[in-house]
């Protein structure tokens, strides 16, 4: 599918992050849940033609024979707030592993230890020696220590833990010490509502540190509409980073690093997109969308090297975007690449950006809530419109719709209309 038609230059890294602002009052970034999830609007974009319907009506505004893919990413409880023995607080937001494992779940269900790169708030004045939090795990008091090793320069150090029990695994001591880490611009502390409402009703992994918001509108009722309906739905794993807030600062793309977010896709999903030939595959979520495109690269990168690493770096398609590989070819290389290892899923990380220049290779059709200005995360919903972007930003300013992570959705099928991917004939 090539991208819609664009003003921009073929070359993202050429792009000026000025040029994809909008304004935003502060009123209409939503503060609250509504209390229905699919209660929320929904703006339907279909080859230039804007529709504004309710979140319940989606079902109804699907191609048919769609196959919806979801993030099934489960939030973990990533902020700890302890004391300096003084008596201030520190804030530790809890980033990736570092030791003794990197993997993410194997770091979760690590016990009595261990180091992870955190975001430090307030630390001015913690100059040495741990900080102590202490909670109440399974009924029975327990106490953190954090100690930092090391400065790394933008907030973020590495954070020496210790704690007791020492039995608890680490993912017990964020679900019971741990505040859910909303988006900064809330401006407010984590509630109870939070807890249910910055998940999805689907989420089954933990590891994020940021809802995949697209999939928040989702209920059991507008899950069973889709399969009633004759629609298809998968899932795929991608453990959203702090960096999905992280603002552009680069004048131009070129200058802007792009942070890593680990995916996890089973071969079932895999083999499930290579028997799909009934309608368009529609993303939930940006992040969705960013795994199954990376999908695509891993692939094509294994059909060259069969031990090439699993990674996708930040501007790998543009550098390969004459490669003529298929994503038949892509999705089977994978499932070689699984049958080989002997694993069950593809185990990988990206840094993939999608902007305007891309060219998709697997998704059709996004679900999406309203982003900020001057985000990657606009440059992937105009990546997939072109200036179509400024046509449904504007009419959903207008109209009143709700931004951000807990504002209103969006479908958004482009200006050449989804038809089914040819999954055994290339794009170019």
């Amino acid at each position: 599918m090539q991208a819609a038609s664009s003003p921009y230059p073929t070359d993202p890294r050429q792009l000026r992050i000025q040029d994809f602002h909008y304004d935003l009052p502060a009123d209409r970034i939503a503060p609250e849940p509504l209390p229905d999830r699919a209660a929320s609007r929904l703006l339907v974009y279909r080859s230039g033609i804007i529709q504004d319907k309710t979140f319940r009506d989606l079902p109804a505004e699907l191609p048919l024979g769609s196959l919806l893919i979801f993030n099934d990413t489960r939030v973990v409880r990533a902020r700890l707030l302890a004391q300096r023995p003084s008596g201030g607080q520190v804030e530790l937001f809890c980033l990736e592993p570092v030791a003794p494992h990197r993997a993410l779940e194997p770091a979760l269900q690590q016990t009595g230890y261990a180091t992870w790169r955190c975001l430090v708030g307030n630390g001015r004045r913690w100059k040495s020696g741990p900080v102590q939090l202490d909670f109440q795990a399974f009924g029975q008091p327990a106490t953190l220590w954090a100690e930092r090793q090391a400065v790394e320069g933008g907030g973020e150090s590495l954070i020496d833990f210790r704690w007791e029990p020492s039995s608890l695994p680490f993912a017990e001591v964020l679900r019971a010490a741990g505040h859910l880490p909303l988006p900064p611009y809330l401006h407010r502390p984590d509630t109870a509502q939070d807890a249910v409402r910055y998940q999805t009703v689907y989420a089954a992994h933990e590891g994020a540190v940021a809802a995949p918001t697209a999939g928040l509108h989702f209920t059991p009722e507008v899950l069973a509409a889709l399969g009633a309906r004759g629609l298809a739905t998968g899932y795929v794993t991608l453990h959203v980073g702090a960096g999905t807030f992280q603002p552009v600062k680069a004048d131009t793309m070129a200058d802007h690093p792009m942070h890593a977010e680990p995916i996890i896709v089973q071969a079932s999903l895999l083999r499930q997109l290579l028997g799909h030939q009934a309608g368009p595959v529609i993303a939930v979520g940006t992040t969705s969308l960013r795994t199954l495109e990376s999908l695509y690269w891993l692939g094509a990168a294994l059909v060259r090297d069969p031990a090439a690493p699993l990674e996708v770096t930040q501007w790998q398609p543009y550098a390969e975007v004459a490669e003529a590989v298929t994503p038949a070819a892509a999705l089977g290389a994978l499932l070689a690449y699984l049958e080989r290892t002997g694993s069950a899923a593809v185990e990988a990380s990206t840094r993939l950006l999608i902007a305007p220049g891309y060219r998709f290779r697997l998704v059709q059709g996004l679900i999406t809530n309203f982003h900020q200005p001057e985000s990657t995360l606009l440059l992937l919903v105009a990546a997939l419109l072109g200036p179509g972007w400024q046509q449904v930003y504007a009419h959903a300013l207008a109209g009143g719709y709700r931004f951000l992570s807990y504002g209103d959705s969006s479908l958004l099928l482009p200006d050449k209309p989804a038809a089914p991917v040819d999954f055994g004939t290339g794009f170019d």
